[in-house]
């Protein structure tokens, strides 16, 4: 769900050889458009996972349905595991501490976003999360080293006055609830940074194995507790958002394996407007004004620091 990937180029120089380099095989832009395919699929699915993730979470806990989608995600990645050569040994990490700090960040903010879902709806909740991609763009300075230029912070002020604008007071918004998909843009922003990061020393195939693993260990310490029977309605659905889960975050880690986050950012809003026709056709949810208005201004705020960093690529090319 929340929810495959995150402006500018996240990939800071090293003074060392990449531990996994970079493919190869075929012109840059055939990968980068490889890339946007993978960003576009995984945003569709992550808007329809969101959907029946609204839909589950009004009956079942949000713990207990992301700890069941994580036991699913679990078994698929260990299979597939001990189908590569090398077995458990070959998911091996150089940075450990790193990959278990994102699969809990993830974990964690399903949950955040799964509740965030029940109470304010799938349009409100993603008004508010579409400023994750210029929380990445600001906080890739101090974490990955970027220059990040006045224009880059005057994009993220721009965006964050969109996301008052959404909880102005006594739209159904401004509450404590809308902290809810305020922090799940601050811990998704985390945890695509991680993934970045990560990505110079692992292969995404390592990083999908402890995501998935590192996810299914910390929900089941907290998710226990919560648990309940599924009724055999809801199984279908169940199962459709386990695997779901797992093709989109591989969508996901594997695009930012392929290109820059700073070319793949606009095609992550594509979820914002699936998840609108599905609330709207399916959940007869209303798009405020106000809402819409704060929403394009954030989307906004980001493809112009998404073009700035383009380009400044062209500049640097030519020059």
């Amino acid at each position: 769900m929340t929810k495959t990937n995150p402006t500018g180029p996240l990939m800071a120089p090293t003074d060392r050889p990449l531990a996994v380099p970079p493919p190869q095989a075929g012109p840059l832009q055939d990968r980068q458009g490889s890339a946007i395919l993978l960003i576009c699929a995984s945003a569709f699915i992550f808007a329809a996972q969101d959907g029946v993730s609204r839909y589950l979470g009004s009956t079942y806990s949000p713990v207990l349905i992301t700890m069941l989608r994580y036991w699913f995600f679990a078994v698929v990645v260990l299979a597939m595991a001990l189908r590569q050569p090398g077995g458990l040994r070959a998911m091996r990490s150089n940075r450990p501490g790193l990959q278990i700090f994102r699969g809990v960040i993830l974990a964690l903010e399903i949950v955040v976003t799964i509740e965030a879902f029940v109470q304010l709806g799938l349009i409100n909740t993603h008004a508010i999360f579409a400023c994750y991609p210029l929380l990445i763009s600001v906080l890739s300075g101090p974490v990955l080293g970027e220059k990040v230029g006045w224009r880059r912070w005057l994009a993220a002020g721009i965006g964050f006055l969109g996301i008052l604008i959404v909880l102005q007071p006594g739209s159904g918004v401004f509450s404590a609830k809308a902290a809810l998909p305020l922090l799940g843009a601050v811990m998704f922003a985390t945890y695509g940074l991680a993934t970045r990061k990560v990505g110079r020393d692992d292969t995404a195939a390592v990083s999908f194995f402890w995501t998935a693993i590192t996810g299914a260990v910390v929900m089941t310490a907290i998710g226990l507790p919560s648990w309940q029977p599924i009724a055999a309605p809801d199984l279908p659905w169940l199962l459709a958002l386990c695997i779901g889960s797992g093709v989109a975050h591989f969508m996901l880690i594997k695009a930012y394996e392929l290109a820059e986050a700073s070319a793949l950012q606009p095609f992550s809003y594509t979820q914002l407007v699936w998840v609108s026709i599905f609330a709207v056709v399916i959940f007869g949810e209303r798009m405020a004004p106000h809402v819409a208005v704060g929403g394009a201004i954030v989307v906004g705020a980001g493809l112009f620091t998404w073009w700035r960093s383009r380009q400044r690529e062209r500049a640097a090319r030519r020059g």
